[in-house]
């Protein structure tokens, strides 16, 4: 090895040697050797990546927007891109708006908002600070956590308990260490909604260890049936506590507004850690591109173009339960757009065979997962992203179903 190179390594951030590869890397290694079914057109179902339409009213603002470049974004936005947030939070979960001044701050994408949170909340001067998600988890908890100087630590989300947090699962003395908390309402993978009970319990640990809560709500506008995901702000309002303390929940337009590219969300709450988030963000250089603002609150103040993606994927998640139903344990999830579902042998081993000789990727869920106290919860699960159209969905539940049927 080069002695240069040698030392650029020994000044870099060690931490940077904890991180995992990320779900997706793993799955390339899985089906390196594999040669898919050849007579059978490739359908993918492992990235959560949306691919309804983007709405024509969007790219128009977009378009609209473009004299904006010529002026430095502020790290806050524009005073009428939070005001929209704002009023769009009220409506959508029947609160006071929150103070558009200080509670509220525009972000680019809520991955980029929820990986910088942590390195702005975790005090490295208190001993051995520890970060908590649920496991199964998305990844970028988890690796905040470590670039941040925290210790991950995980409540296991089982099928036994209904995927719910069970804040008992970690001793007293690790909630004494934890700083913040990532939960994800609804959940990913599983589709999960936190209930107004589960919301009490946290906020009564949030007062007696101090931690931040981050709440991750990029899937709330994907549900079924009539009954909206609860949200963390609401649960605070309905449990009188309207300053949000200690709660900041994070959500973006990519899921809700099919506008993935856009890098457009925002995150809102308690007014004292989002002055000293915005603090960090002034330093970390990401204030949102203006044509974006322009667009964002174009697709804030519309929700019609929202109900139609919600009634797509109901009829996409519909067709596909019925087909998969007879074969394998599925059920509708209570919002988002990926089943979580129970394999009849080991995850990797599903995956990699359903591969082969149907053509159809899927994500082992142990991928997703990490060992705690001697289980890995993601372990004999797949998730399956149902994000295509309609046509090609149940095409790949078809052929699923087949597979299944042969394993028997």
């Amino acid at each position: 090895m080069h002695a240069t190179f040698r030392v650029l390594i020994a000044v870099m951030n060690p931490d940077l040697a904890k991180l995992h590869p990320y779900p997706f890397q793993k799955l390339a290694r899985l089906f390196a050797d594999i040669t898919p079914n050849p007579a059978l057109r490739p359908i993918g179902l492992t990235i959560g990546e949306p691919k309804h339409p983007t709405p024509a009213f969007i790219r128009e603002a977009l378009c609209n927007g473009l004299d904006g470049l010529a002026n430095y974004p502020t790290t806050a936005g524009t005073d009428a891109l939070r005001g929209t947030i704002a009023d769009w939070l009220s409506r959508r979960y029947d609160i006071p708006p929150p103070d558009a001044r200080v509670q509220v701050l525009p972000v680019n994408g809520s991955r980029e908002a929820l990986f910088s949170f942590a390195q702005a909340v975790v005090n490295r001067t208190r001993p051995d600070p520890v970060v908590v998600s649920p496991n199964p988890f998305y990844q970028i908890y988890e690796g905040a956590a470590l670039l941040a100087g925290a210790t991950p630590e995980f409540l296991n989300t089982l099928p036994k308990q209904d995927f719910a947090l069970d804040f008992s699962q970690l001793p007293e003395c690790v909630w004494q260490r934890t700083q913040l908390i990532y939960v994800c309402s609804p959940g990913n993978p599983t589709g999960r909604v936190m209930s107004l009970d589960e919301w009490r319990t946290l906020f009564e640990m949030s007062d007696r260890y101090g931690f931040v809560i981050a709440a991750d709500e990029c899937y709330s506008e994907i549900y079924f049936g009539a009954d909206q995901p609860l949200g963390a702000l609401q649960a605070a309002h309905h449990l009188g506590r309207n300053d949000y303390k200690n709660l900041v929940v994070f959500s973006s337009l990519s899921k809700r507004s099919n506008v993935p590219g856009m890098r457009s969300g925002f995150v809102a709450g308690d007014a004292e850690v989002i002055r000293q988030f915005t603090l960090y963000r002034t330093y970390h250089g990401c204030a949102m591109n203006p044509a974006v603002q322009t667009a964002s609150i174009a697709a804030w103040n519309d929700e019609a173009h929202v109900a139609e993606n919600r009634r797509l994927y109901a009829e996409k998640f519909a067709r596909v339960t019925e087909i998969l139903r007879s074969v394998l344990p599925v059920q509708l999830p209570d919002a988002g757009f990926y089943l979580w579902v129970r394999t009849p042998l080991a995850d990797t081993a599903f995956a990699q065979a359903l591969y082969r000789d149907y053509n159809v990727a899927v994500l082992p869920g142990s991928y997703l997962a990490r060992e705690a106290r001697g289980v890995n919860p993601g372990e004999n699960f797949v998730r399956m992203a149902l994000v295509s159209t309609t046509e090609e969905a149940v095409e790949a539940a078809r052929r699923i179903a087949e597979f299944v049927t042969h394993l028997k």
